[in-house]
């Protein structure tokens, strides 16, 4: 960062590179972020993001940024997520990003060569290199980047050992929402990845959704198998809730550009079943 004055905030929502009209300044921004910090990196912020209520300053910043830098490519949302955890649980969160970058790899590939467990699709080469030709190397990054807060979700609603299955479940279906925007939004608005065959939701086949939701189970039972619980509990829900939904934006604002009413409705569906399944079975739980 360029020293310790006063930082202009491009607006949530405008194109980057332009600035809003009556801008946000912050002063001085924090120590924690000056260059060379795990923080460094996270220079453009968006001003409407830090009033994000019951964070801490530099958890506001990181969440800003995320909003600022939503795009295919999820630099700026990673560099965000990675400072929270550094900040929040130290490095313990390696070994589960490791494991989850390996399993959703070996799913990629399987998918973009038998077609299995997703149907047959193929990536462009929007998203940069590629793992043996096949997948980007940014997409497990991603697979981890939405599944951390799916499962923490899950963890805070269904705590301990008793309520494994139900935190699958939940984690999973919370993970296999965001994908109702992002396939539209990615393979029918833009052209990241091509589906080989004709299916039913805006060219995704039905099949899709079923491989999702048993990845995503797959990658529950990563997190539940190194303990992620220990250290997840460690992280902000306002923060995770908050970094889940501005990372939805990016998929769901390209569905509303394109004229893709079905896939914000579905999503918006799907996100408040899984709120009123858990909704239910807390009321249930307080009733017994």
């Amino acid at each position: 960062m360029q020293g310790h004055g006063v930082r202009t905030l491009r607006a949530v929502g405008a194109p980057l590179g332009v600035e809003h009209p009556h801008p946000t300044r912050v002063e001085g921004f924090l120590p924690a972020c000056h260059s060379g910090s795990p923080l460094g990196s996270l220079e453009r912020v968006a001003g409407k993001a830090v009033l994000v209520a019951g964070l801490e300053d530099v958890d506001r910043l990181c969440l800003a940024a995320v909003v600022d830098e939503v795009r295919p490519e999820p630099g700026g949302a990673v560099l965000a997520l990675v400072a929270v955890l550094v900040r929040r649980v130290g490095l313990r969160w390696l070994p589960a990003f490791m494991v989850v970058y390996l399993v959703s790899l070996g799913a990629e590939l399987a998918g973009t060569t038998v077609g299995l467990p997703f149907g047959p699709y193929h990536y462009t080469d929007g998203l940069g290199s590629k793992w043996l030709g096949h997948v980007p190397a940014l997409i497990p990054i991603s697979w981890f980047m939405m599944a951390l807060p799916s499962y923490a979700i899950a963890v805070w609603r269904y705590p301990g050992p008793a309520h494994t299955l139900r935190r699958v479940a939940l984690g999973s279906f919370i993970l296999l929402s965001w994908d109702l925007a992002l396939d539209p939004a990615m393979s029918l608005a833009t052209k990241y990845w091509i589906w080989g065959t004709d299916g039913p939701y805006y060219g995704m086949p039905l099949l899709n959704l079923a491989g999702w939701f048993i990845t995503g189970a797959a990658l529950m039972v990563v997190f539940v198998a190194l303990r992620v619980d220990e250290w997840v509990r460690g992280l902000s829900p306002a923060w995770m809730v908050a970094y889940y939904g501005a990372n939805l934006v990016l998929p769901v604002g390209m569905c509303i550009a394109a004229g893709l009413w079905g896939a914000v409705l579905a999503t918006a569906v799907a996100l408040a079943v899984a709120w009123m399944i858990a909704r239910a079975e807390t009321r249930a739980e307080v009733r017994a």
